[in-house]
């Protein structure tokens, strides 16, 4: 899983996201540093509004959140989400000694990532390809 300040890189260099069933988010704040939720049909449900999305806390009595806007929510992509955002530049995923290797095209050039954990080599990846992108 990522960290949150890669997420944060992320979201920055203008990852968007649309909140599904199984998506994990933090909350962004420093009280809840380190809590990760899952949006489930049934305890945490996007819902959508003409002024955007909120996450409704069904039924979680233990807290006195009822709903979070999404723009405070930090999204923690998965590896498999990272991997289909990086689309057909994506060629492929080696295990290294030290970890993973992602490797992906851009410009036609070869370029590879690593990290001790493969979901921070997709995230890194990514984030080269904004930019690029952008460039």
């Amino acid at each position: 899983m990522i960290a949150d300040d890669t997420a944060r890189q992320l979201r920055a260099a203008g990852l968007r996201w649309r909140p599904q069933s199984g998506d994990t988010f933090a909350i962004d704040r420093d009280e809840l540093a380190g809590d990760r939720f899952t949006v489930s049909d049934m305890t945490i449900e996007p819902h959508e509004f003409d002024t955007g999305t909120i996450l409704g806390f069904n039924g979680t009595t233990e807290w006195a959140l009822d709903s979070l806007a999404v723009e405070d929510a930090l999204w923690i992509p998965r590896e498999d989400q990272l991997r289909e955002l990086l689309g057909g530049s994506f060629l492929h995923l080696a295990r290294t000694p030290d970890g993973y290797r992602v490797s992906i095209a851009i410009g036609g050039e070869e370029r590879m990532f690593e990290d001790e954990d493969a979901a921070t080599a997709y995230a890194t990846a990514l984030l080269s390809l904004i930019g690029a992108s952008v460039s």
